[in-house]
């Protein structure tokens, strides 16, 4: 009897000590953040990556200095299914006034990825207008959980790696076009400085580019005037095997601990 009751009683401290571990990785998990264990189609990876403070979205980017180029996909939950989802830079300020704007939606059943350049507070055109900078391999899927991702890559000035940019979602598609978005605190505060290469620097965003076109159709995306942020930078993308590495570990743990119950 006092035997049994030994057993069981190592048994719960075995099981408590599991559940101990299962809840340290799943922590672990958490504070690595979303934008690290994002997956891709194949033959689509970025070097960087960050959490945006808001709207549950993330950002993943690849910067290439040599060129200029900025390769990325933003990550975000429309506010209403058949919404749309947007991340731009504006050149010019900090908020989305004189934002050079990419918005994913459906037309017809399928993505479209338009350009935009928000110089007003008026509706949004069903068709793209130009923006400062050559924006190709536009394109748009459905992520988990219901979200949308907007791809793209941007020729940007040489020497610009330190950027202010924007994002927003919206709940709706009208006449073929963005609906005004919601003017809650998340979608007011959709807004910072981001520095492409990565690193937190307290750089300050570049100034307009001479000669970057700035006519289009107007957008009503606008949001409170706030001072900007220090530049935030972002994290290396780690690779599936390596995050697959770092739940190893644990599981062999849990692993050992089965079998041992199964002994005792």
């Amino acid at each position: 009897m006092a035997s049994t009751t030994t057993q069981q009683h190592r048994r719960r401290a075995i099981l408590q000590l599991a559940i101990l571990l299962l809840a340290s990785q799943a922590a672990m998990l958490s504070a690595a953040g979303a934008c690290e264990s994002a997956t891709f189609p194949a033959g689509k990876s970025y070097t960087t990556c960050s959490d945006l403070p808001t709207l549950g979205a993330t950002l993943h980017w690849t910067y290439d200095a040599a060129d200029s180029s900025l390769s990325l996909v933003f990550t975000a939950k429309p506010a209403a299914t058949g919404g749309w989802v947007a991340w731009g830079i504006n050149p010019t300020g900090d908020g989305m006034k004189g934002a050079q704007t990419l918005i994913a939606f459906k037309q017809t059943g399928a993505y479209v990825v338009n350009t935009y350049n928000l110089t007003g507070y008026g509706p949004l055109g069903a068709a793209s207008t130009p923006i400062a900078y050559e924006a190709t391999e536009l394109a748009a899927d459905d992520g988990a959980d219901g979200t949308m991702r907007l791809y793209g890559k941007l020729q940007l000035p040489k020497g610009m790696v330190t950027v202010n940019h924007i994002w927003q979602v919206g709940s709706a598609v009208a006449s073929n076009a963005p609906a005004k978005h919601a003017f809650g605190q998340e979608n007011l505060d959709a807004k910072g400085s981001l520095s492409l290469t990565g690193a937190d620097a307290p750089e300050a965003a570049p100034a307009p580019v001479a000669g970057a076109p700035l006519s289009g159709e107007s957008g009503d995306m606008e949001t409170q005037a706030a001072s900007s942020p220090a530049p935030s930078g972002g994290k290396p993308s780690p690779s599936p095997s390596a995050a697959a590495y770092a739940s190893s570990p644990v599981l062999i743990v849990l692993l050992a601990l089965a079998g041992f119950l199964a002994i005792v």
